[in-house]
């Protein structure tokens, strides 16, 4: 490397570059941290990241501590623990990104309410699977009999509270906290599976996945509504109007139903698929679905963060989403890319299977992700004009899509069906929504529907 000289001044040196777009980029990244839009996405992508580097060394553990068929048959059951615990927790986290940011004095009961009503309707719904156990095949028989059914039951709402925590975060823009408790959660949850793999090799994944859970609760809430939610309402802007009931129930009416639908694509698709192969091949399975469905959160964590600014400042929403667009894609597509060239090396550390079986699955959940970042973007969007009934239309369609296509496709491409279902519906909805979206990244006016609803129902409640 060399520097020459042109007339009094010397060009830059190769080094010299390199730390220019250093210092940009440092620069931009301190500017983007004062954004309280990006503050929140970047930390909630810092989550997935901590979340994939510990999840890998997890199931790395698991892989070399456990046989295959244990090793597949727990992550079944964390599968059905999860689908249970998500039913209506997946279905809330829509409404508290968009209603915290403004809830100010009742923040604390709009939080503990979707506690309530999240962990009881998933524990009804858990007992149900319990008593059809059955039906769902060899991976779920071990739950039989009451002490595992009701442990069973006390992790599905353990769960349920630990997926609404950190959007409860997210929603008071405090989501820097959540790459600390997962971090925290994975060290845990790492020591006790090799703790454990002596005392009960054939229920050790499942129960070092479930105790940490429980364990992290605790400091968590204590900070959430012994410091967090008095200091949110303290905060709240004078002559801020908290939202009804009725307000928060009808954007349910509208986002539930989607939101259920996309949990049938994260959740019951797997659960579908433990049901209908062994617990070794389901190991297969699991982990590139597992690392497939964090690069997605990637793209959803940024929309969690698009939500809750565009709830408290619908004028800066184009922006907001045109900006959020283009940080998603600086992340995700160098993502993607390294996961399509090197998806056999990174399985391969788990075993051979694993490369063999779940190489394929991996590239098409990867690519998948690309579509997936516009339809995300489209749907915080909606979800922070209120448009309810546009949001249901498209999740419960992506959601149609995906499992149809899935389901047909698994007795001919086996596991690697669910990576093809997801390709194909994702790139056809992202080509359905552009429309929309160019609207709403272009500022399109907000449609009546939300603001005049708004307006009358201010005035009928003042009534």
């Amino acid at each position: 490397m060399k520097t020459t000289v042109t007339g009094d001044r010397p060009e830059a040196t190769d080094a010299d570059e390199a730390a220019g777009r250093l210092t940009v980029l440092w620069r931009r990244l301190l500017h983007d941290l004062r954004n309280p839009l990006f503050l929140n996405g970047y930390a909630l992508m810092a989550n997935t990241g901590v979340t994939a580097v510990l999840g890998m060394g997890y199931w790395l553990l698991a892989a070399r501590l456990y046989s295959p068929e244990d090793f597949g048959r727990s992550q079944a059951l964390i599968t059905a623990m999860r689908l249970f615990a998500g039913l209506t927790a997946l279905g809330l986290t829509g409404a508290l990104a968009r209603f915290i940011p403004v809830a100010g004095r009742r923040t604390g009961g709009l939080i503990g309410r979707g506690y309530l009503i999240s962990t009881l309707t998933a524990v009804v719904a858990a007992g149900a699977f319990l008593l059809t156990l059955p039906f769902w095949g060899e991976n779920y028989s071990t739950l039989a009999g009451v002490g595992p059914g009701l442990f069973f039951l006390a992790s599905v709402a353990i769960w349920s509270v630990f997926t609404l925590q950190d959007v409860a975060l997210a929603g008071m823009r405090k989501a820097v906290w959540v790459p600390v408790n997962s971090f925290s959660f994975g060290l845990v949850k790492m020591g006790l599976l090799v703790a454990l793999a002596g005392a009960l090799p054939d229920d050790g994944i499942y129960v070092s996945w479930v105790v940490p859970t429980a364990l992290a609760l605790i400091p968590i809430n204590i900070l959430i509504f012994g410091v967090l939610v008095p200091r949110h309402a303290k905060l709240a802007p004078a002559g801020s109007r908290p939202p009804r009931l009725r307000e928060i129930g009808r954007f349910l009416a509208g986002d539930y139903p989607g939101a259920f639908s996309i949990l049938a694509i994260v959740y019951f698709l797997p659960v579908y698929v433990a049901s209908r192969v062994n617990g070794e091949m389901f190991g297969y399975f699991s982990i590139p679905q597992t690392l497939g469905a964090m690069i997605e959160l990637l793209a959803i964590n940024m929309a969690t963060s698009l939500t809750v600014e565009g709830a408290g400042d619908r004028s800066m929403l184009a922006a907001n989403c045109r900006q959020a667009l283009r940080r998603a894609y600086m992340i995700i597509i160098p993502v993607v890319a390294v996961t399509v060239v090197a998806a056999p090396l990174i399985l391969a550390v788990f075993g051979p299977g694993f490369a063999e079986h779940g190489a394929p699955l991996l590239r098409l959940m990867a690519v998948a992700v690309l579509p997936r970042v516009l339809i995300e973007i489209y749907l915080s969007g909606l979800r922070a004009r209120s448009d309810a009934r546009t949001l249901a239309v498209v999740q419960i369609g992506l959601a149609v899509l995906v499992l149809s296509s899935s389901v047909i496709l698994l007795p001919v491409a086996g596991i690697t069906s669910v990576g093809y279902g997801l390709l194909f519906s994702e790139v056809l909805v992202a080509l359905l929504i552009l429309p929309g979206l160019r609207r709403i990244l272009g500022g399109s006016a907000t449609p009546r529907s939300s603001n005049a609803r708004e307006a009358s129902e201010t005035a009928s409640w003042s009534t």
